[in-house]
């Protein structure tokens, strides 16, 4: 039996602590949280192991105190040391069944997933969401594949876990996912990169209730 572990994907924040002191950028994940944001992932794609799980701890002291759950980026070693809330695991990152059992039952596991079958793949291994994309080219340093909105919506109604789009996303071109029984939008620059990230996170998720994309 799959457990439902309760958690809000509407507006799903991806770090990004490239150019940015470490001051300057807990300061930002601070700001967008203040902003609505309802699921962290913190992402560290070169930082040694060390210094990967200093940061997590920092930032999930921040999380915590907005009640909104961590999830670490590929590194289930560093999600358990810092008893992080989840793990999100890519395509080529450890099996969703692994990681599942490595995290246990209680924490939240997430999947990339560009096609059907590989949602459902992810769904049956024990995922509890799924992240769909690239919708748009991104300005991340993540290698990304564009995905159609017929697959997105293909995929929201082929499993019964939320699964939100990804990629390029922010608040003057979400429209696109207009009608697509997504659960919620997942960003990085859009919040991020902004000038003010409280202020882009109300602005997005404001527009995305506006377009009825998100509750």
């Amino acid at each position: 039996m799959i457990i439902m572990r309760k958690f809000d994907p509407s507006l799903y924040f991806i770090t990004d602590s490239t150019n940015y002191s470490e001051e300057e950028f807990l300061f930002r994940v601070e700001e967008a949280l203040k902003g609505g944001v309802t699921l962290l992932q913190l992402r560290e794609k070169n930082k040694s192991t060390r210094d990967y799980i200093d940061l997590a701890e920092k930032v999930h002291a921040i999380a915590i105190r907005y009640n909104v759950p961590l999830i670490i980026d590929d590194r289930v070693d560093v999600a358990l040391a810092v008893n992080a809330e989840g793990v999100h695991v890519g395509a080529s990152d450890m099996p969703v069944s692994t990681a599942r059992k490595l995290m246990g039952e209680d924490k939240i596991v997430g999947a990339t997933a560009k096609t059907v079958p590989w949602a459902e793949e992810a769904y049956e291994e024990g995922a509890d969401y799924v992240g769909v994309g690239a919708i748009y080219p991104t300005t991340t340093k993540v290698k990304t594949v564009l995905t159609s909105t017929e697959t997105l919506n293909d995929i929201c109604n082929a499993v019964p876990i939320p699964a939100n789009a990804i990629g390029g996303l922010n608040k003057d071109n979400i429209d696109i996912l207009k009608g697509i029984p997504i659960a919620g939008i997942c960003v990085v620059s859009a919040i991020m990169k902004a000038d003010s990230p409280k202020k882009a996170a109300e602005e997005l998720k404001a527009r995305a209730k506006e377009l009825n994309l998100i509750k």
